[in-house]
């Protein structure tokens, strides 16, 4: 790699030398006008006014010209004889250089720091016009027949970068919207959900010198269970699937990551629950993730999660005034007996790019809960299930249009998922525009159906076995983040 040429050196290269002899020569010249013009005043001062016109001949003015040129001229090979570093006396160093250190890291640091902010927002109709306007199974298009801010959001994020000398970082997520109360938990598995209902992600990072970095994060942070993400530019579909609402959203703990190449990475998790920013009870869950690419176009990653989901405590459903000395909404009352069934979730998903402008996905799920671990008086240790997968297929057909289209199917074995036992699938077609980079539109059609009458219509306790829905979604983003959030 070839090195700077001579004009393009740093600031102790040939240009600044030049640049500072060219500010040494104006600091002497102005210096000299000003003896100069000192000098012919004192003189013009001595002589009388009367004599003034007569006092200097032509010749003599000639003569005074003369010797304030050379004067001049000695005067500049002085300045231009010094070293380049030095400053004539009281001369004050360019304004670049004043404010310029060496050692300035928080400016580092706010020179690499990425943000963005993103808005989504769409129109949606269901055609069973279900009461109270709610679509059934969605996670964010919830809404029917009205105009939904979905999601507001601003990422802060600084990445660690070991190779810089940076080994700390860490990101922050703000949201705030419809999505908000779908995203971050309720009393059903957090005790104060409120208190953090506007954090979507909060964590820092350090990376350890272990072999090629070590990298360990605390703080709240997305899950990775399931395909599809939280932010609607980067996913294939406007609508989330049913996985996406199932799997958890989040974690709060610390968790480990280590590459060992370019084929394998693993991760180690221990947080307070699923979707638990606090947590309910004392048993700590825990995960473990392999990201493996067998070439450049395959990522494959296989989660595998343990955990206990029930509450040690009540849970004060409408917190007001303590009776204790401690927060509102903290509970001190134990539950006797506390369940200790254990949850269990396999996931894997895996993406294919196929060709630069089609790519292939495809997710399996299977969970496994139970409210008790041993049997006893009033204790049914029968476990819950919920399995199935999807596909997903998108091709670019433009650079501004794009088709994706979905397919899934979940089996609620026990309810956990829609408080009933049913057969769940759904497919969704999506076209999608994007105008520019920070401004998109997608267009799309999904039919929700079930293998028993599940979904709402119009007249209350009236259901059917099928939902079917138009949605229109506009999605804006800006900032320096690129690529997914």
């Amino acid at each position: 790699m070839c090195g700077p040429g001579p004009e393009e050196q740093g600031h102790d290269g040939p240009r600044a030398t030049s640049a500072r002899a060219s500010t040494n020569d104006g600091v002497a010249m102005r210096s000299f006008a000003t003896y100069v013009m000192l000098v012919t005043t004192l003189e013009i001062a001595m002589v009388p006014n009367d004599a003034l016109a007569q006092s200097l001949t032509n010749q003599q003015l000639l003569e005074r010209i003369e010797l304030l040129e050379t004067q001049l001229a000695e005067l500049k090979r002085a300045v231009r004889a010094q070293p380049a570093g030095v400053q004539p006396a009281g001369a004050e160093p360019p304004k670049s250089e004043a404010v310029k250190t060496e050692d300035s890291p928080s400016l580092d640091y706010l020179r690499d720091l990425k943000y963005g902010s993103s808005l989504d927002t769409y129109y949606g109709f269901n055609f069973n016009r279900p009461v109270g306007r709610v679509n059934l199974l969605r996670a964010y298009d919830v809404m029917n027949n009205n105009f939904t801010l979905n999601q507001a959001s601003v990422v802060l994020e600084s990445v660690a970068d070991a190779d810089a000398g940076r080994r700390f970082g860490g990101r922050v997520d703000l949201q705030y919207g419809q999505a908000t109360e779908t995203l971050q938990g309720n009393l059903a598995n957090e005790p104060r959900p409120w208190v953090y209902r506007n954090i979507f992600q909060a964590f820092g990072t350090y990376v350890f010198p272990l072999g090629s970095g070590l990298t360990v994060d605390f703080g709240k942070w997305a899950s990775s269970l399931g395909l599809e993400t939280n932010y609607t530019k980067d996913q294939w579909n406007y609508s989330r699937s049913y996985w996406f609402d199932y799997l958890p959203f989040y974690h709060m703990g610390a968790r480990v990551g280590y590459r060992f190449n370019d084929a394998l990475a693993v991760n180690y998790w221990l947080t307070n629950g699923t979707q638990q920013t606090e947590e309910f009870n004392n048993y700590k869950d825990q995960l473990v993730e392999a990201v493996i690419n067998p070439t450049k176009s395959v990522t494959w990653t296989t989660n595998f999660y343990m955990g206990q989901e029930q509450a040690d405590v009540e849970r004060i459903l409408a917190p007001g005034v303590p009776s204790l000395p401690t927060q509102p909404g903290l509970s001190v009352m134990p539950i006797v007996p506390a369940p200790d069934g254990k949850l269990h979730i396999f996931d894997t998903y895996a993406t294919w790019q196929a060709t630069e402008n089609t790519a292939f996905s495809l997710e399996a799920d299977y969970v496994v809960s139970r409210l008790w671990n041993e049997p006893g008086p009033g204790r049914s240790t029968a476990p819950s299930r919920v399995y199935g997968g999807a596909v997903y297929a998108r091709r670019q057909l433009t650079p501004k249009v794009a088709l994706a289209a979905r397919g899934e199917y979940l089996r609620d074995d026990g309810g956990l998922f829609s408080g009933v036992t049913q057969s769940l699938k759904e497919t969704t077609l999506t076209y999608e525009y994007k105008a520019s980079d920070g401004f998109l539109m997608r267009a799309e059609w999904r039919r929700d159906f079930s293998n028993l009458p599940f979904f709402l219509t119009r007249n209350a306790g009236v259901l059917k076995a099928n939902q079917d829905t138009a949605t229109i979604g506009m999605i804006w983003w800006w900032g320096n983040k690129r690529g997914a959030w």
